[in-house]
């Protein structure tokens, strides 16, 4: 399963999840009557799931106003350019709303207006207008979507006080190195993934925060690691650095040697050696780079001659790689097979 259906089958769960804790039944009778009853005349509100108001796809260029008892809030696909700062005055029950695909500027957006959104824990802004992070932002935030914008800009301290933040997504804005720097991410203190990709960076984004297990830093200019860059990330376990500038020699062989790190990409680059791989890696994305050969002995993360020793606990547990794109011509060697026994797909 891609990542990508991966992210919306969790998506999707935690909206079920949460959903059945909010049934009619559950829901004060007359609390579900009212919320009914104040359904704005452009959105849908089941009956089924009273504290959800669908209000997509619209053509609306105004949030009408939303009932009361409201928990999730859906708004893509429409018109909408401006928020008002009282706009969500009247809904503070708010956990989830989703504004993709709108028309929403910085500009637009007033100041304070998700401030009384203290119960806030989804916000999805992705494909608007925006140009910064806005701010001030609900503290009890987990999931921060912002993909497809315009952002330039993170202001120093936006981030700080949410610390139940798991999941930002700035990817396909245009961030440069100024804007990526340990200031503007203070404040993340458990921050699981960041999502960077598709942007203008020339460097690896400094001092992320230690708690950070998937970094996706694909399509940006990047040509080199620092060499102690992954002592400041000891969990990370996903890592992305598809269609960048790589070279080898931009960075030590052993770099990715990381004992946490189970899925590495590093498709579309310019490298010419297979570098060196945790036993722990499962998958390996090294197709469309200048690779001629692949030395199965070399690259090995268990000296051949104790494999059968360490095979049953220890042994390396790649399952994926890809090598296709590059110069290195089948059959398979065999040292490569012998080294990873636990391969289930080899794509030259």
């Amino acid at each position: 399963m891609s990542f990508f259906n991966m992210e919306l089958f969790f998506s999707t769960l935690a909206v079920l999840l949460l959903a059945v804790s909010v049934s009619p039944q559950e829901m004060a009778y007359e609390h579900m009557l009212a919320q009914l009853q104040a359904c704005p005349k452009e959105c849908r509100c089941p009956p089924s799931f009273p504290n959800a108001v669908y209000c997509d796809n619209r053509a609306l260029k105004r949030i009408p106003k939303i009932p009361p008892f409201t928990w999730y809030l859906y708004l893509q696909n429409n018109l909408i350019d401006a928020l008002a700062a009282d706009i969500f005055s009247n809904a503070t029950q708010l956990k989830w709303i989703n504004l993709n695909r709108n028309k929403i500027s910085n500009e637009g957006l007033e100041e304070g207006t998700f401030r009384a959104l203290s119960s806030l824990v989804h916000l999805y802004m992705d494909d608007n207008l925006l140009t910064a992070v806005p701010s001030p932002l609900p503290p009890k935030l987990e999931q921060l979507h912002f993909s497809r914008n315009k952002i330039s800009k993170i202001p120093p301290g936006v981030f700080m006080g949410l610390d139940r933040l798991t999941l930002l997504d700035l990817q396909g804005n245009k961030l440069q190195d100024d804007a990526v720097t340990e200031v503007n991410f203070k404040g993340l203190n458990n921050l699981v993934q960041i999502n960077l990709a598709k942007n203008q960076l020339n460097n690896m984004p400094p001092a992320l925060p230690a708690t950070t297990t998937q970094l996706y830093l694909d399509g940006n200019n990047i040509e080199k690691i620092p060499a102690e860059y992954f002592k400041g990330l000891p969990k990370i376990s996903i890592l992305r650095l598809n269609r960048n500038k790589l070279v080898t020699g931009g960075f030590p062989n052993n770099i990715f040697n990381i004992s946490s790190m189970l899925d590495l990409q590093l498709s579309y680059n310019k490298l010419t050696e297979v570098p060196v791989i945790p036993s722990g890696l499962e998958h390996l994305h090294l197709d469309h780079n200048n690779i001629k050969n692949v030395n199965g002995s070399d690259i090995c993360p268990v000296p051949a001659a104790m494999l059968d020793d360490y095979f049953e606990e220890r042994g390396p547990k790649l399952r994926y790689l890809r090598l296709d794109g590059n110069e290195i011509k089948p059959p398979i060697p065999r040292e490569l097979m012998v080294c990873f026994r636990l391969l289930r797909a080899v794509v030259i």
